[in-house]
């Protein structure tokens, strides 16, 4: 191909050919790279304005992932036949690639920044997440927006337990890990993932062996850049004044301190607020540019102490140490009508949990390009304005909320009954009440409690702990349990869900440059001693799940019937299924191997339903013996149903002991009489007997012969 500007690079990666090209498609955006891992191509774009955003105080920077349903030869269903609003998995792959994407933008640069990533071909083996972020940071480091990068990511599993890196979707059934982890040349910037339990040394090494595996695609970004790559735009950082940046110190440190002082949360704010605005007024001199110069550097200047306080002083926020968890309160069974409920709070972040029971009508459809599948168990997690004490519209759940709820699904899930052990539909739903810090670790352990209380039989408790970071230059200092100050005033956010035996779910992001293995394997035990201390409040409320559903809850039985009596239970148009349920209350879904789920509050109305589905269903067994009624006479003998649907025929001959010769003379039409089966043939037909039923005349005893 002899085109200005294209280049492709190959290599071949775990077993399977991995290639970045570039050049050929979506040249006019500022950076393009076309990934392609097997026989998955996802195309990723990124492109800034020329003029920086007036006004603002945050980098402009939004991250899209969009799934074409033409990737996997499908056709989007729905009215219109194109896609619509984003599916939950291309929420969370946005997300994943804004992660690690955005610390790397250099400050001062606040032009408006747009990085796309469509799926254009997937295999149904190689998930395109990974690769999305691959050619997102190829695609940054080919254009003019300056950014730190490059950077790579793969997802590791773990089978017969040995790692594997960019498992493949069938491989990943067999694994008991699996995390997405994000890198730079010298460090690990961002992990995503779940584990079945694992201890946290084996977590720690997957992290490690990931980064290394990364390694040659961050090489692969480098060969592409030297050859094509774009000349970066020069940024000018922000400079402050060093004068008025002293005078905001000495005005500023002792109402900051004073303000830090303040354990309650909002308090403190209100205080921190009075604090900046008098400082502002005394130094801003009515200029508009000044207030704002003002108020960073004052904003600087409380992050700086916050932190010094935390490195020099081993003294936190609110007074605690680095490694102490603020005081907790469980309560459970707080809703009278739901299925389980809990409300769990620690220091002034609050989860209300509720659990819900429902039957495999209930489960969600996933129509994904790896085909359609359903879910048994879901996490819903909502973070209404009040909880922070602010004023919103209440809207759609948005990308934290949908973020924080899969996070937390994740932990849980793990530690859930078989579909065989308990055929229940489950939905959480976590109704954070308040929140400074970690409102997603809080609905992690309020959602464990939630579940025993409602009966489920989960294998372990569960508990999750956020822990922070402060890095002052070779100074360290791991925080447990962190406030929403010290997530965004420090270095890391570092979340870690799980049981006693071990690990279930991590997510974790960097500000700073990298952590090493050394500060890894602190913040990890010290996450595992704080989710012991938080595990140990939790038994005190409820130590094991209730033995009993809650009164409120469906029962569920579970019946199995031979697939081809589906019909028959079914019926007509669903007459005889929606017969059954109208009647008797009773809930009833069908699966295709001919197992029946009945679910009923009710027992009564349970039964009855069993029992018309039992009629419905039955199988005539030879050599037993049914009370029937006669639907029809024929010349040759007479039809009976033994059970409704279902009737053999008793032949003139198997009448009586005695010569027949009308069966009307024995018979009539509703005769309900007891007639024994003979024989039933493969076609299904039933060949039936009265005489066997009926009691020999002496004259026919042999023993009564003289």
């Amino acid at each position: 191909m002899s085109r200005s500007g294209y280049q492709r690079v190959q290599i071949e990666f775990h077993g399977r050919s991995l290639s970045i090209e570039t050049g050929r498609m979506a040249k006019q955006a500022g950076g393009a790279a076309l990934v392609q891992f097997g026989e998955t191509v996802v195309l990723v774009t990124a492109t800034a304005s020329g003029a920086p955003r007036e006004g603002i105080d945050f980098f402009p920077l939004t991250c899209d992932y969009q799934e074409k349903t033409f990737a996997a030869g499908k056709i989007p269903g729905g009215f219109f036949k194109r896609e619509g609003r984003p599916a939950e998995k291309e929420i969370l792959t946005s997300r994943l690639i804004d992660r690690p994407v955005r610390p790397l933008f250099p400050k001062g640069f606040n032009c408006e920044t747009q990085v796309i990533a469509t799926v254009l071909s997937h295999d149904k083996e190689n998930d395109p997440d990974v690769l999305s972020l691959v050619g997102a940071s190829t695609a940054l480091v080919l254009s003019d927006v300056p950014w730190g990068g490059p950077i790579a990511a793969v997802r590791v599993g773990r089978i017969g337990g040995r790692f594997v890196i960019n498992p493949t979707t069938s491989q990943l059934l067999e694994s008991d890990l699996n995390l997405i982890v994000a890198g730079s040349r010298d460090a690990v910037v961002m992990v995503e993932g779940g584990a079945n339990m694992l201890p946290e040394q084996v977590v720690l090494e997957a992290l490690f062996a990931a980064h290394e595996g990364l390694q040659p695609l961050i090489a692969l970004q480098e060969d592409l850049q030297r050859q094509v790559g774009k000349p970066k735009r020069t940024v000018a950082s922000p400079k402050l004044d060093a004068d008025l940046e002293q005078q905001v110190r000495q005005q500023g440190l002792p109402k900051l301190r004073a303000g830090l002082a303040t354990p309650v949360k909002q308090e403190r704010y209100a205080a921190l607020d009075a604090a900046r605005d008098e400082v502002v007024n005394a130094l801003a001199n009515g200029s508009p540019e000044r207030v704002k110069e003002v108020a960073t550097l004052f904003d600087r200047l409380k992050k700086g102490v916050v932190r010094e306080t935390i490195v020099n002083e081993r003294r936190r926020i609110d007074g605690r140490g680095p490694a102490d968890v603020r005081p907790i309160s469980c309560d459970v069974e707080v809703l009278p009508r739901t299925h389980g409920s809990a409300l769990f709070t620690r220091g002034e972040t609050q989860a209300l949990v509720v659990t819900t029971l429902g039957t495999s009508s209930d489960e969600q459809k996933i129509d994904a390009l790896i085909g359609e599948t359903y879910k048994k168990f879901m996490l819903h997690y909502n973070f209404p304005p009040f909880s922070t004490g602010e004023v919103k519209f209440l809207r759609s759940p948005g990308r934290r909320e949908i973020g924080h709820g899969a996070l937390d699904e994740r932990a849980l899930a793990p530690v859930l009954p078989t579909e065989e052990e308990f055929p229940y539909t489950i939905r959480i739903v976590s109704e954070v009440l308040e929140s400074n810090g970690s409102s997603s670790m809080a609905t992690v352990c309020g959602g464990s409690l939630s579940l025993m209380a409602a009966g489920v039989p989960v294998k372990a408790a569960v508990a999750g702990v956020a822990m922070g970071l402060i890095k002052e230059g070779e100074e360290v200092r791991v925080l447990s349990d962190i406030l929403g100050d010290e997530d965004h005033l420090g270095d890391m956010d570092f979340k870690v869900a799980g049981t006693e035996q071990g690990v279930t779910a991590v997510q974790m992001d960097i500000k700073m440059a990298g952590v090493t293995r050394a500060i890894m394997q602190e913040a990890l035990d010290q996450a595992r001693a704080a989710r012991l201390h938080i595990l140990g409040v939790m038994n005190q409320t409820l130590a094991r799940p209730h033995s009993e559903l809650s009164m409120h809850a469906p029962r569920i039985i579970t019946l199995h019937i031979k697939p081809d009596r589906i019909r028959d239970l079914i019926g007509p148009g669903g007459k005889v299924i929606r017969g059954i349920t109208e009647e008797t209350g009773a809930k009833i879904d069908v699966e295709d191997d001919g197992t029946v789920y009945v679910a009923s509050a009710d027992g009564t109305s349970m039964q009855r339903a069993i029992d018309k589905i039992r009629a419905v269903t039955a199988e005539a067994e030879v050599g037993k013996v049914y009370r029937g009624t006669v639907r029809k006479i024929v010349d040759f003998g007479a039809f009976v149903e033994i059970f409704p649907g279902t009737d053999g025929l008793v032949h003139i001959s198997q009448l009586a002991h005695e010569r027949v010769r009308k069966v009307s003379d024995v018979l009539k039409e509703g005769d309900v009489i007891d007639v024994k089966v003979l024989e039933v043939d493969r076609s299904g037909k039933i060949r039936l007997s009265r005489k066997e039923t009926l009691t020999k005349p002496a004259s026919e005893d042999h023993e009564a012969r003289p």
